[in-house]
Formats: C-alpha cells, sequence, structure tokens
C-alpha cells in the first residue's frame, strides 16, 4: 500500500483530502504546514507528497525545496488555489512534479496521484 503525505493548513481540505486518498487505497499522513511535513518524512517512508503552497510557518515552495535536498525522487503534488503562471513555474523549478488547482475533482485527482506514484 502506497503512503502519501498531505500537508495543508486548512483542517477540511486535509479531511477531503484524506478520504479521497483512504477511497483510493492509500495510507494517508497529515501535516499542518511544511515544518510539521519534514518532520514527519523523516520518520515515514512516504511514496508521494501532495502539498498546498499557501501555508504558515513554512510555505509550500520552501517545503518542497527543502523535500528536494533530501529526496530529488519523491514526487511532488501541489494543490493550491495558486493559479498563477510565475508560481506554477516556481514551484515547477523547486521540484513540483504535478499542479492541481482546488477545487479539485476526487475523480480526477486519484487518477492524477495513481500515475505519479506508479
Amino acid at each position: 500500500m502506497k503512503t502519501v503525505l498531505a500537508v495543508d493548513d486548512s483542517r477540511a481540505m486535509r479531511s477531503m483530502v484524506q478520504q479521497t486518498l483512504e477511497s483510493g487505497g492509500f495510507t494517508v499522513l497529515l501535516a499542518e504546514h511544511g515544518k510539521e511535513a519534514l518532520a514527519t518524512l523523516s520518520n515515514n517512508k512516504i511514496d508521494l507528497i501532495v502539498t498546498d503552497i499557501n501555508m504558515p510557518i513554512m510555505d509550500g515552495l520552501t517545503f518542497i525545496r527543502e523535500v528536494r535536498k533530501l529526496d530529488t525522487n519523491i514526487p511532488i503534488l501541489a494543490l493550491t488555489t495558486e493559479a498563477e503562471a510565475g508560481i506554477k513555474q516556481t514551484g515547477n523549478g523547486l521540484g513540483a512534479d504535478g499542479w492541481i488547482v482546488k477545487p479539485f475533482q476526487p475523480a480526477q485527482f486519484l487518477d492524477i496521484v495513481r500515475q505519479m506514484v506508479e
């Protein structure tokens, strides 16, 4: 079973992502911001990271940069309200492998996640 780390400062969004992924057969670990997610990452085998961009304490772009210092292979999917091309480009440049703008369609989200972990 694949494990996904979902990082979002919104409890409701974490819950929605968790329910969607668990319905697709994934194990889900949750973090509220990048700093918490880095601690979770260091203690667990993670197959995919789904991260928000706008978060307190450590935002998603900084988090992506930090993850890439530790692991260049783990797939990272940004799930964010940010649709601006410049931010997306920055995220991709830092190492994001995919970008989904909220709100998401659960079936489409699961398809993308499955493609990224296979």
